[in-house]
């Protein structure tokens, strides 16, 4: 007879990176029974309401953990973690696997990678969506990157904070998924910025605007959820800094160009967004734009 009581998961994962979307992934991860510890460099961050059971500790005491996942800005972040006397790859190990949860371009994704296996581990490159409040929920959508079977065994770890996990391709596939995600919806977003804001000079209310959009066929999920929920709403809570945008949009003009792919309307997203860092708004969330979007316009776009 096959005894059908669940196995508890062995609490045997590490986060390292606990800010808007790492608090909320360590947060499910310790909930599922699975994290085993987590850190961050802000004493503030490391104050993230888990529970008795996960150690708050450097990565260099990570050894011990099969998953280590990174949820912090960027591959340079990883690259310092990793090296160095007390990295995190000079330390024991049985068969760790790093997942990498960063928005990065592949190439330092693919180096990271290459390091890791050098050293016996295997690495994942998993972009996410879904923002802030899907990690809070637990509903976030990852596209990984990596060999399918070490994606497949991820997979009981990654569904304590995703509810869909689509595996892209080889190591770096993952992260250049992300970037043309977020190219899109990025891009998207300024356009209907710019729509709505031609539509309140014309004298049409952004409610009326956005509920017009949204019984069309220009509805998006920046339509249905982005500006309802942060713009419509005044609340300007996005969640993640114009920085942030400037950063993905960066990276993203540029694969597009070192494939030799035509992206003029990247480019021009990447050029408002840069506009908007030298105009200081690098800090401020992201859907603030909307309040200055004339501002940051191109000198021919300009609405005034």
């Amino acid at each position: 007879m096959t005894d059908s009581r669940e196995t508890t998961p062995l609490r045997n994962a590490a986060v390292i990176g606990l800010g808007q979307m790492g608090r909320g992934i360590a947060r499910n991860l310790d909930r599922a029974g699975r994290l085993a510890a987590a850190w961050d460099t802000s004493a503030e961050a490391r104050r993230a309401d888990l529970s008795p059971a996960v150690r708050l500790a450097e990565p260099s005491a990570f050894g011990a953990a099969s998953t280590v996942i990174f949820v912090v800005p960027g591959s340079a972040e990883i690259r310092a973690i990793l090296g160095g006397i007390g990295g995190l790859l000079r330390q024991p190990h049985q068969q760790q696997v790093f997942i990498d949860l960063t928005t990065s371009h592949p190439a330092a994704t693919r180096e990271l990678a290459a390091l890791a296996k050098a050293t016996g581990r295997e690495y994942v490159d998993c972009g996410m969506t879904g923002g802030a409040k899907a990690a809070d929920a637990g509903t976030l959508t990852l596209m990984a990157g990596g060999a399918a079977a070490v994606v497949d065994a991820c997979r009981p770890t990654l569904g304590a904070f995703a509810s869909k996990v689509v595996h892209i391709g080889e190591v770096g596939t993952g992260h250049a998924m992300k970037l043309i995600h977020n190219m899109i919806c990025h891009t998207i977003f300024l356009a209907t910025s710019e729509g709505c804001r031609l539509a309140e000079r014309l004298g049409i209310s952004l409610e009326t605007a956005i509920a017009v959009i949204n019984a069309g066929n220009a509805r998006s999920f920046v339509s249905e959820r982005r500006f309802p929920d942060h713009v419509v709403s005044r609340t300007f809570d996005g969640r993640s800094r114009t920085a942030n945008l400037a950063k993905d949009l960066g990276m993203a003009a540029d694969l597009a160009r070192q494939a030799g792919q035509p992206s003029p309307y990247s480019a021009l997203a990447a050029d408002i967004l840069e506009r908007a860092m030298q105009q200081g708004l690098g800090e401020q969330d992201f859907t603030t734009l909307y309040q200055h979007l004339e501002q940051i316009m191109p000198r021919g776009g300009q609405l005034a």
